[in-house]
């Protein structure tokens, strides 16, 4: 300010100057500065390694490398668990290996399925035929006391072998009959793929299709069937047919359960 004059009067105080601030327009003040970018967005992508032509897996240089003299102990220890093939392993896809696999599936000779048959019927009968001898002199004095008791009356009376008593016999020996071949013929064939008689003669009883031993399902099947057309009268023409049967040599009841009999000694 200037300076005041001598004998003069004071100069008055300079008033103060107010500035006003620019006033935001409404567009700016809504608007918010932009959010920070995060840094691993900005970072660069990393490099991708590319394989390069020249890099080789040491298995495939290994293999590539022809071998020089013997193959040591050692190594051949390294092949058997790497699971490479050698002169001690045959390829698994070997025709000749697969034949001779199955070569315990061929049927077996009839002989000797007759051989084992007779040996279970035997055995099977006598199991059966202890049950069934009282009860059939039972039977026996019953049928006697029925006709004795038609003559006595002095009447026309007809007598009937098969009642209740003679019925219920009748069903004493079926179930033992059952019983007996569950016990003796499936649940042995379904373990062993044998019976006793089967084991004896070297003959056991596999499925057609997967060689192997068929399951209890399937070798009750096959016993239930022959065990029907045997009380039906007809077991022998079963047991006969796989004379004519090619290729299996298959009886019915086998080819119900889809089974034959092979031999077990290849």
């Amino acid at each position: 300010p200037p300076a005041p004059l001598p004998g003069g009067p004071e100069p008055a105080p300079a008033a103060p100057q107010i500035t006003a601030a620019p006033q935001a327009r409404p567009d700016q003040r809504t608007q918010e500065p932009p959010a920070a970018v995060p840094a691993r967005r900005q970072e660069s992508p990393p490099p991708v390694l590319r394989p390069s032509s020249a890099a080789v897996p040491v298995r495939e240089q290994q293999q590539s490398v022809p071998p020089q003299g013997p193959v040591g102990w050692a190594q051949q220890v390294h092949q058997l668990a790497a699971g490479e093939p050698g002169p001690w392993k045959p390829p698994p896809a070997d025709d000749f290996f697969a034949m001779a696999a199955q070569a315990q599936g061929r049927p077996a000779p009839l002989g000797r399925r007759l051989g084992a048959r007779l040996i279970d019927w035997a055995v099977l009968g006598t199991a059966v035929g202890a049950v069934a001898a009282p009860l059939w002199d039972k039977s026996v004095d019953h049928i006697d006391a029925k006709v004795e008791r038609a003559r006595q009356s002095g009447q026309t009376v007809t007598v009937w072998l098969l009642d209740g008593t003679t019925g219920m016999y009748l069903g004493i020996v079926l179930a033992v009959l059952l019983v007996g071949g569950v016990l003796y013929e499936a649940l042995p064939t379904a373990l062993w793929g044998s019976t006793l008689g089967k084991k004896l003669f070297g003959v056991r009883v596999l499925d057609i299709e997967s060689h192997d031993k068929a399951s209890f399902g399937t070798a009750l099947r096959r016993w239930l069937v022959n065990a029907v057309l045997g009380v039906l009268g007809i077991g022998v023409l079963n047991v006969l047919w796989c004379l004519f049967d090619r290729p299996w040599r298959q009886c019915w009841h086998d080819k119900a359960a889809r089974t034959f009999v092979a031999s077990a000694k290849g």
